[in-house]
Formats: C-alpha cells, sequence, structure tokens
C-alpha cells in the first residue's frame, strides 16, 4: 500500500531553523520520493517503509529540542505525481 503524508515542522523555540534543516536532510537521504515547499515537506511511498522513517525521524527531531509541533496528513495513494486539471 502507497501513502502520501504532508509534514509541517515547526520547532517553538528561538533556534528553528536549524532543526528544520536538519530534519528535511534526512528524509532526503532516504531513497524516498520527497516535495519540498514553504510551507510543508511531503513524503511518498510504501506504507511501511514511509512510517518507519516517520517514527525514527520525529523521534530524533524532538529528542533534539526543547518544544515543538510536527502537523501530519496522511492520505492512502501516491499523490507524488498530482497536477491540477484546471
Amino acid at each position: 500500500m502507497h501513502i502520501s503524508v504532508e509534514l509541517t515542522f515547526s520547532p517553538l523555540q528561538d533556534d528553528f531553523e536549524e532543526h528544520i534543516i536538519n530534519f528535511i536532510k534526512k528524509l532526503r537521504a532516504s531513497g524516498l520520493t520527497i516535495l519540498e515547499n514553504p510551507l510543508s515537506t511531503q513524503v511518498f511511498g510504501d506504507y511501511e517503509t514511509v512510517m518507519t522513517l516517520l517514527h525514527t525521524e520525529i523521534k530524533t527531531a524532538f529528542e533534539m529540542m526543547d518544544k515543538g509541533l510536527m502537523y501530519i496528513k496522511i492520505v492512502k495513494s501516491d499523490r507524488s505525481e498530482y497536477e491540477p486539471h484546471f
């Protein structure tokens, strides 16, 4: 089963940028399809692979900071090639 996940990572501290950059670099190194924009990062792939990666990397990111938020949306399908039809 393939999924699409949208993540918005918001460290609630002054040195937030370093935490976001480190998190995204680890996602990029995974070999999964990753799309980024100024507001979120999207991860696409097999359910088990994506969720295992996120479990590990979210835990690591949270352990490296004092306070933070992670917004997650999950869609049951691979939407990596979505293009608007309008």
